[in-house]
């Protein structure tokens, strides 16, 4: 399945121009001289790189002036802007038992989506599965009449985006899975897989809540507890691939053995499975799943009451652990377990409160409820991001 139109290289060729380009797409329209403010770069310089991006189609010029720039005497200067329709991008997000696929411009706005189940979970079903869902985001992607430029997948757990490598992933089972290398032979694209939460960190950092921050988290409840960290503009991912995995940091050292091998880590206590876990252990009942959890303490239901709680204390001192370490401007709390986010919001703010030293506890915490497609939207951002990054 090779791409609608061939092959093409983005024309910044240099770390400088890519910076240009990145900050024109989070912040623009912009005057060059809000880019060199911005980026810290000469003006000299934001204009050699502007031009090869403006000769590409990649950069637009348009009328019109930038408020904080705009000169007291004179014509205003033009503003540039990332022309969206000048490449696609696909984003695929996998869950533990759905494939959530997007189509993207160049500026990550979601321009169409698909969902299929995911069935068996075994690397070759998931990948056949997954190409099918690319080769029909590839058929309707010929109606815009420009290529896809690349494909992101996002998954849960450890993965070396630099090496395309699913290291370990809970939620499908697998170890050590080069799923970019296959990828990219079964459907013909540039591939860039990472970890789920830190490519929902990227569309964060650059379309969403952390627009304009240079250091903020996003920790997303649910399923598992992950954590996507920005310190000093970067997301970090740390030597190993595995920075901010507030899931695991033990809370309760007596607690609930959790399968990465400790015990009381916050992902044993405030995770779907252990909150069910909870429910079943003190009430001696059976609750189906977590709709059911939901309704019971929604209801006064003393032992799912008393579960959401003590889930929401875990998520609140994990999230105090990372403003105290890292000094975060904000939080971003997200994940499929808002649904429930009333039936803990309290003992996490509490818990944070409590848990957070001095200033830290200053830190905006906020929720931010986003559906699955836009995890496959920040899926799609890092394939444009690995698009726009240059060579070295």
């Amino acid at each position: 399945m090779p791409s609608p139109t061939g092959a093409e290289t983005f024309p910044a060729a240099t770390a400088a121009a890519a910076h240009i380009f990145t900050a024109v797409l989070s912040h623009g329209p912009l005057t060059r001289l809000a880019v060199a403010r911005r980026t810290g770069l000469s003006p000299a310089a934001v204009t050699k790189a502007v031009r090869p991006l403006i000769e590409a189609g990649y950069l637009v010029e348009q009328a019109g002036a930038d408020p904080e720039t705009r000169p007291a005497l004179g014509r205003p200067a033009a503003l540039v802007r990332v022309d969206g329709g000048r490449a696609l991008f696909l984003g695929v997000k996998l869950t533990g038992d759905e494939i959530i696929g997007v189509l993207t411009d160049l500026r990550c706005r979601i321009l169409l989506s698909r969902r299929v189940p995911m069935g068996d979970r075994a690397p070759r079903t998931v990948l056949a599965a997954t190409a099918d869902l690319v080769r029909e985001l590839l058929a309707e992607a010929d109606g815009y009449g420009v290529r896809v430029a690349g494909l992101g997948i996002a998954v849960s757990g450890d993965v070396d985006r630099a090496e395309g490598v699913v290291r370990y992933s809970p939620f499908l089972d697998w170890h050590d899975v080069p799923l970019a290398g296959l990828a990219a032979a079964a459907t013909g694209l540039p591939v860039t897989v990472d970890n789920d939460v830190r490519a929902l960190t990227v569309a964060e950092q650059w379309f969403g809540a952390g627009v304009g921050l240079s250091d903020f988290a996003v920790v997303t409840v649910g399923a598992g507890i992950g954590c996507g960290l920005v310190v000093h503009g970067r997301v970090v991912a740390g030597a190993h691939g595995v920075a901010g995995e507030i899931g695991h940091v033990t809370v309760d050292p007596n607690g609930p053995p959790c399968h990465c091998g400790n015990r009381g880590c916050v992902e044993a206590i405030a995770a779907d499975a252990a909150i069910l876990a909870r429910i079943r252990e003190t009430g001696g009942t059976e609750v189906a799943d977590t709709a059911e959890a939901v309704e019971r303490a929604r209801r006064g239901d003393t032992d799912a009451c008393e579960a959401y709680a003590r889930a929401g204390a875990a998520i609140g001192r994990g999230i105090a652990t990372v403003a105290n370490l890292l000094g975060p401007a904000r939080v971003i709390i997200s994940g499929e377990g808002l649904a429930a986010y009333d039936l803990f919001a309290e003992q996490i703010r509490e818990a944070f409160a409590a848990a957070a030293f001095g200033s830290a506890a200053r830190c905006d915490v906020r929720t931010r409820p986003l559906p699955f497609e836009e995890w496959a939207r920040g899926a799609a951002a890092t394939a444009i991001q690995s698009f726009i990054s240059a060579p070295d």
